[in-house]
């Protein structure tokens, strides 16, 4: 019978996690196959031909049956700097990951990686490098492009973003009536307004940034249908706002006709001379820009070995971000993501969790079969994640030729989709659980940013959200046996449909091991019974300290690590107003701790 893979990624702090899922994709997904010989592919290598004689015996597996081991559950559980990646619902043992290790060596998978971060030029049908770690590595770092060491140019463009924003923010910079600039429009397209409307909807509800935004507006102008520009405008006056284009060359079709509207807008309610007060660019081509009527000191650069859905950590992002938030929150992201570059580029691949990821998203397509992935973060911040990583992926890995330009013999690419839970319980859980497989990306998060907790009720706000999170999973991977359904009294032809299955995880080696340029142009019944028994769990262990029982081995470490790392504090618990008033309570402080 079907079951459903899948894995679960838990982590302390959502702009962490924010930052690192960024990046996690980014310096992984999407790397080019050293070359072997250009007539070979990596289905013709012999640790390819092995794991499709092992899918063979895996299909013959219920993943019901590999949870039951232990041992291998442990060995699938890696844990780097605050994230914690648990695969033991993969539709794998651990024979199948020591065979994906050999056919990483096969496609020279480390070579490659150093190759990238050494500046060779990777992406090759375009002779340029691969450098968007540059972006936020350390000011100190080296990284060579071209024989140049180009980090010193990225840091003269953030001490620029910092200085200009700040101005900005302070109201040093004003507006052509003397007014401060406390609203931004960005206007881009594709990459250039994905990443940054990820990481400004995870951080809108993040309680420092939300304090550091006090007062300020960013939006983000992207599709050339004149209703999303009345819809940006809508209640903002042209006085306080201050539009941000970003076109690398300055001529993205979308893009410069968005600029030309709101550069109309500002022009006709303040004339063609406030135009260079109230636009600024992020681009490369200062001579259009200047055409254009924005003063090329006003122009913050990108370069060519930045694609645009690796952008976000660039002036692109950073532009935008600073001006909402402050250059010191955006820098706090930045560190994040350069900690998970360092893991990627040193880790040995047993730990490094983007090899992981990218292994096991090959084996679910190239072997498995399974063309699509579910991109599920339990966290309302992250709703504009999948759609981030749609671009990131599916630009990116969707080729049918290798390097080389020979046609693949294989499936390649992934059909990237999602929704926060516990919405998506309430959309397509359905078609995953009964339907079709689909490997899963289960993302949670141990501290939520706006934790409630109200009177009579059994878990706090964030416990009842985490409860289906680490339900779900095991309702994929488990599902019911038929046994079990006609005890239910389920008729017996419906029996087959009732069968849950199992998830997975994603990203990224994939473009390295198909051979791709990834660099040129993610029974629902069960699910909710399963939760009511966390969510018990999670009150018992709350309130009497009782330790976590009942559950496998992957879910029982999942819990025990989610209730350790965050205990109820007192200064930390939201205090509600308004309509909810006094049915907001904090817990006594009998029940602030948990010991498991």
């Amino acid at each position: 019978m079907p079951f459903r893979p899948s894995h679960s990624l838990l982590d302390c702090e959502l702009l962490n996690l924010a930052s690192a899922f960024c990046q996690l994709q980014l310096p992984f997904f999407f790397i080019p196959l050293v070359e072997m010989a250009s007539t070979t592919l990596i289905c013709d290598t012999q640790p390819w031909k092995d794991l499709k004689a092992h899918t063979e015996d895996i299909k013959k597996t219920h993943l019901r049956d590999l949870m039951n081991d232990k041992e291998r559950c442990e060995s699938m559980m890696v844990e780097f700097d605050g994230m914690f990646l648990d695969y033991s619902r993969q539709c794998a043992t651990l024979e199948t990951i020591d065979k994906l290790y050999k056919l990483a060596e096969a496609a020279s998978l480390k070579q490659q990686i150093n190759r990238m971060y050494s500046g060779e030029h990777i992406n090759s049908t375009e002779n340029r490098s691969v450098l968007h770690v540059a972006l936020r590595a350390p000011r100190d770092a080296v990284i060579n492009s071209d024989g140049k060491n180009v980090v010193p140019d990225v840091w003269n463009v953030l001490d620029k973003i910092k200085d200009f924003s700040e101005k900005v923010r302070n109201g040093s910079w004003v507006g052509a009536t003397g007014k401060p600039l406390k609203d931004v429009i960005a206007i881009g397209i594709g990459g250039s307004f994905l990443g940054p409307l990820f990481v400004h909807a995870a951080l809108q509800t993040d309680p420092e940034a939300v304090e550091f935004a006090k007062g300020r507006q960013l939006r983000f102008l992207a599709n050339v249908d004149p209703i999303d520009v009345a819809r940006n405008i809508a209640g903002l006056n042209p006085e306080t706002t201050l539009v941000v284009v970003v076109s690398k060359t300055f001529t993205t079709a979308e893009t410069m006709l968005n600029a030309r509207t709101l550069r109309e807008w500002i022009s006709s309610a303040l004339g063609p001379s406030a135009v260079a007060k109230h636009m600024v660019a992020v681009s490369t081509n200062l001579t259009l820009v200047e055409k254009f009527g924005i003063d090329p000191n006003n122009a913050f650069a990108f370069w060519d070995w930045v694609g645009g859905r690796y952008s976000v950590c660039s002036a692109v992002g950073v532009l935008p971000l600073s001006l909402q938030y402050g250059f010191s929150i955006v820098e706090k992201f930045l560190k994040g993501a350069s900690s998970i570059d360092e893991h990627f580029r040193s880790a040995p691949f047993e730990k490094n969790i983007p090899v992981l990821l990218g292994l096991l998203s090959v084996w679910n397509v190239s072997f498995l079969g399974y063309p699509a992935r579910a991109i599920l973060p339990y966290s309302q911040a992250l709703e504009k994640f999948a759609p981030h990583i749609q671009q990131v992926s599916m630009e990116s890995n969707g080729k049918g030729v290798s390097i080389d330009g020979v046609p693949l013999p294989y499936e390649a690419g992934e059909i990237d989709f999602g929704e926060p839970g516990t919405n998506g319980q309430h959309s397509f859980y359905q078609l995953i659980h009964q339907g079709r497989v689909i490997p899963c990306d289960f993302i949670g998060i141990v501290k939520s940013q706006q934790p409630v907790y109200l009177k009579g009720e059994v878990v706090s706000n964030h416990d009842e959200l985490m409860s289906n999170f680490f339900a779900q999973p095991d309702a994929l991977a488990y599902g019911k046996t038929a046994e079990q359904l006609l005890k239910e009294n389920v008729s017996q032809h419906l029996i087959p449909h009732k069968l849950l299955a199992s998830y997975e995880h994603r990203v990224t080696v994939e473009g390295f091991v198909w051979g791709i340029n990834s660099f040129d142009q993610w029974g629902v019944e069960l699910g909710k019974s399963l939760a009511t028994q966390v969510r018990k769990q999670l009150n018992a262990s709350r309130t009497k300290s009782e330790p976590v029982e009942g559950f496998n081995f992957s879910t029982t470490t999942l819990l025990t690590r989610y209730l350790q790392r965050w205990r109820y504090d007192l200064s930390e618990i939201l205090e509600i107003h308004g309509n909810l008033g006094k049915k907001m309570i904090i817990p006594p402080s009998s029940q602030m701790h948990t010991h498991v």
